[in-house]
């Protein structure tokens, strides 16, 4: 099941839908770096590509991140 969450990201509003364990690693990651939700996700549509759909950009950021966790 698909979660979509409402944030504000550059200064306008935008909703972004992941599902929930998306989510829960995005916010680990985010505390990891002490950061907020928001301040992780706005990190992330700075270095996407322009072709490239930010709920894509947000799950590959966490997919890469947890390959580098040792294991």
């Amino acid at each position: 099941m698909l979660r979509r969450r409402s944030m504000t990201i550059h200064g306008h509003r935008t909703s972004i839908t992941l599902e929930p364990e998306f989510w829960e690693a995005l916010q680990d990651l985010a505390h990891q770096q002490h950061m907020s939700l928001a301040g992780l996700v706005s990190h992330i549509d700075q270095g996407r590509t322009p072709d490239t759909n930010l709920s894509s950009a947000l799950r590959v950021y966490t997919l890469k991140s947890c390959r580098r966790l040792p294991e």
